[in-house]
């Protein structure tokens, strides 16, 4: 099959990795020329170019831009297309995505491979990046049987855990697993900032170990990449946001009138919750 990738980044990378492995011909597309020369160097893809009227002869073509380039991207890739080609994206938000795509490619199904690393970026595409890691399909009603079963048919084949479910779904999940946690994380670090005492901060950065890395690690990443997750997830963000505060106000509660016995409870249930979520 030949397949064309959009950004050659860390998925688009890996995905095209995957995929040569797996017998299928790939044609990248990326902006520049040297990340283009680059990733046929590095055997990413077969050929690349700045064009997008190389993949005119793609069968199935991935997405795989930042999402605020998605919908113009498939813009000007659409004219291209055969008729039967299939289009999918893999952003971490899909129903806006999935809104404005839908109408404008028949093939067209929403994606979400949910694997990652710390680094970004085409040299730390990796092959077998997606194997055992969910990968989510966002299909509707107008979705394609055949746009369906192509996807459904390359997700099993990259070893991933292939979900199905309706966008909006997806986004409140994700907004739960993934993009509150960043926002989160990234206010603990903000408000450790704020601490008035100098002395205190100081001690604070030369005291902090493996708990305070932990919950700062995925406030620490791309400020670009989080500020697309809440643009692009924006209601669902909030409605978890709104949950998570109402919960935290709780817990504030319990220590100002010292009620040790419902935190513990908390903390317990919180405990044996967690692992439903690893």
């Amino acid at each position: 099959m030949n397949i064309g990738i959009v950004g050659l980044g860390l998925i688009g990378g890996s995905l095209g990795l995957d995929l040569q492995a797996l017998g299928h011909g790939v044609v990248g597309v990326s902006r520049r020329q040297d990340t283009c020369d680059r990733a046929v160097a590095l055997g990413i893809v077969q050929t690349a170019s700045v064009s997008l009227e190389s993949l005119a002869q793609a069968e199935v073509v991935f997405l795989c831009t930042p999402l605020d380039h998605l919908v113009p991207v498939a813009q000007a890739l659409i004219p291209h297309l055969s008729p039967q080609a299939v289009l999918t994206d893999v952003g971490s938000a899909k129903a806006e995505i999935v809104a404005a795509l839908e109408p404008l490619w028949p093939n067209f199904i929403g994606g979400h491979p949910m694997a990652g690393k710390a680094e970004r970026g085409l040299e730390v595409a990796q092959r077998g990046l997606f194997t055992g890691n969910p990968y989510v399909l966002t299909p509707t009603a107008a979705t394609t049987n055949g746009a369906l079963f192509q996807m459904t048919t390359l997700v099993k084949a990259l070893q991933a855990d292939l979900y199905t479910c309706p966008a909006a779904a997806h986004d409140r999940a994700v907004a739960w697993i993934s993009h509150v946690p960043v926002l989160v994380s990234a206010s603990l670090i903000g408000s450790c900032l704020q601490e008035p005492d100098p002395q205190v901060q100081t001690l604070a950065h030369h005291l902090a170990s493996s708990g305070f890395r932990d919950t700062s690690r995925v406030g620490g990443g791309s400020p670009d990449l989080g500020v697309l997750m809440a643009r692009y997830n924006r209601q669902a963000v909030l409605a978890s946001l709104d949950r998570y505060q109402d919960t935290l106000g709780q817990v504030k509660t319990w220590v100002e009138q010292e009620d040790w016995a419902a935190l513990a409870a908390f903390l317990q249930q919180t405990q044996s919750s967690r692992p439903q979520f690893l």
